[in-house]
């Protein structure tokens, strides 16, 4: 059963020559190393914890192995997934793009819907990996859980009871995040506090000026709104970063480094294949398809903030 296709167009006046997509998230948490990205995991890995007690001790005169040290282990396991489309060249031939397909009835797609289209699955596999790495659920299909998921069932992680975030309240709430963290993780390099585009949003407008909180009436350098420039963000001290796929009012704070994302290849996530059925089957017929693995894990919860 081909996947429903439907054209719908004026016929009048001239094509432009471009098909446009509904804006699409884009996969911020990846793009820009926000987590660390394990590739070729062909079915499981294995990430070592190490924990130790206070290993420094009075001094003595003979060796004395008192200390502990306790090796254990989170498994980083890729789900696999696939894209599956089939359309029916019969569908285009009277479409605007008619003469791209050729005048045999051997035809293919018209070459730009193609690159288009396999443009398209690729975008909306990266927004879709974006939303599965923070808030994806392993029951649904399609997904597998994320961050969110994982945080709020692991007792270890430093929880904060959240609130509806607006720009009069967000400095005092991202400052909640702030106070949670673990004195060992406070100053870490990598330290991120992760948040969802609602909070990046009224952080900005309240660095403006314009919330309860904000930096006097006229923000940052006295420019109002006008300041922001989608530069790098930061809260006492610590990066801020926007990652599109959190939930709207949750923030996270962690080391990038304690974040791990796998996958098989990475070029899977990016290839898409178009088979013509024609030479296969005598149809029609023409298939999409993209298989591809992902998943997420994190090593300790002890050093993770979850605001929800």
């Amino acid at each position: 059963m081909a996947t429903t296709t439907s054209i719908t167009t004026t016929y009048a006046g001239e094509f432009a020559g471009k098909y446009i997509a509904a804006a699409l998230l884009s996969g911020t948490t990846l793009d820009n190393g926000l987590v660390e990205i394990k590739p070729n995991v062909k079915f499981k890995e294995v990430i070592k914890k190490v924990a130790t007690d206070n290993i420094v001790k009075n001094a003595a005169c003979d060796f004395d192995p008192t200390s502990t040290l306790t090796l254990t282990e989170r498994i980083l396991q890729p789900e696999e997934f696939q894209v599956n489309l089939q359309l029916c060249k019969k569908d285009f031939r009277s479409d605007w793009e008619a003469v791209q397909m050729g005048y045999s009835v051997y035809d293919n797609l018209p070459p730009s819907f193609t690159d288009f289209l396999l443009a398209h699955v690729a975008e909306k596999v990266a927004q879709r990996i974006e939303t599965n790495i923070w808030q994806g659920a392993n029951a649904t299909a399609g997904q597998f859980d994320g961050f969110t998921t994982l945080f709020a069932a692991d007792g270890d992680v430093v929880d904060v009871t959240g609130t509806s975030i607006t720009a009069a309240n967000v400095i005092t709430e991202m400052g909640k995040v702030v106070d949670a963290i673990p004195s060992a993780l406070y100053g870490k390099e990598d330290l991120t506090i992760y948040v969802s585009q609602k909070v990046a949003k009224a952080y900005v407008r309240a660095l403006g000026g314009f919330g309860a909180s904000g930096l006097g009436a006229n923000g940052v350098d006295n420019k109002g709104t006008m300041w922001y420039g989608q530069g790098d963000l930061y809260f006492d001290g610590i990066r801020v970063a926007m990652v599109n796929g959190m939930p709207a009012d949750d923030m996270v704070a962690a080391q990038s480094s304690n974040l791990y994302f796998g996958t098989g290849l990475l070029s899977d996530s990016n290839e898409v294949k178009v088979l013509d059925m024609g030479d296969l089957d005598g149809s029609q017929n023409v298939r999409v398809i993209m298989r591809f693995t992902a998943g997420i894990q994190y090593g300790f919860g002890s050093e993770v903030v979850y605001y929800s």
